[in-house]
């Protein structure tokens, strides 16, 4: 996979390439990455790149002959790879888009800065990709996200054969509970389960939790992906064990039971 950053900062790259998972996967040969410097296509001894925008306002836009002198050049480097306008009004990034982004050859990321890139660049953009409902100073940091997320989808770039595929968000799950050592932290034990050495218990105890953490944290998942009939099955167990130890008597401030007296 070939990453392709075009930016008028490139600088803000060097020290993402040399570490984490990036860096090992750089070094494994599994990724290359570059940060091309937009004015270095600009034209004139200044290299301008943004100018006002027609129609007034306040701002700068970016100017579109140096954008696509960046693009077109890249994508003669990597003719496969797709070009990706990092935007607020594109589509918004998740786990779906980053396997779909990790199965092609390489991603071209422009990164608009000031009040955005000119209109006219759009034809040569293949997707535009948010992040997410907020406004950022540029596009940069939204590249390293999306940069982050499909290398980890790239066969050998994670530690374990199957630590992305345990990732939150894959199959609309949440990921399970985690713990290390110390076995107990401040008088909050690790799960039995975790400590017994039975990894077909272990393995069940994960599915459930990662189950429950969803209902509890993003139920929005299990109305994209609904639970299928044994992820029911210990939903419906596991509200019954709640509903057991929440009955109306034991709850803070609950009086006695309807006709009974408190000591009868």
């Amino acid at each position: 996979m070939q990453f392709t950053v075009l930016t008028l900062f490139p600088e803000l790259f060097a020290p993402f390439w040399d570490h984490s998972i990036i860096g090992r996967a750089i070094e494994k040969g599994l990724i290359s990455a570059a940060a091309v410097n937009i004015r270095n296509y600009a034209a004139g001894r200044h290299q301008v790149t943004d100018d006002r925008p027609y129609g007034g306002g306040c701002g700068m836009v970016m100017k579109p002959e140096p954008l696509a002198a960046a693009i077109r050049a890249a994508k003669r480097q990597c003719p496969a790879a797709e070009t990706v306008l990092l935007s607020p009004q594109g589509r918004v990034f998740d786990q779906s888009l980053a396997g779909a982004l990790a199965r092609g050859e390489g991603l071209i990321l422009v990164c608009g800065r000031y009040e955005g890139i000119d209109e006219r660049i759009g034809s040569l953009v293949d997707v535009e990709v948010s992040i997410g409902d907020y406004v950022l100073t540029g596009g940069e940091l939204a590249a390293m996200v999306v940069i982050d997320a499909v290398t980890r989808l790239i066969p050998g770039a994670l530690g374990g054969a199957d630590s992305a595929e345990n990732d939150s968000f894959v199959a609309h799950r949440l990921e399970h509970a985690q713990y290390t050592r110390p076995p107990v932290f401040e008088d909050q034990p690790v799960p039995e389960v975790l400590l017994s050495g039975d990894h077909g218990a272990i393995d069940r105890w994960r599915r459930e939790s990662a189950l429950i953490r969803t209902l509890l944290k993003r139920p929005d998942l299990l109305r994209q992906q609904p639970p299928a009939p044994e992820e029911l099955r210990v939903l419906k167990r596991w509200c019954a064990e709640v509903q057991d130890l929440f009955t109306t008597e034991d709850l803070p401030g609950a009086g006695p039971p309807s006709g009974g007296e408190p000591g009868r």
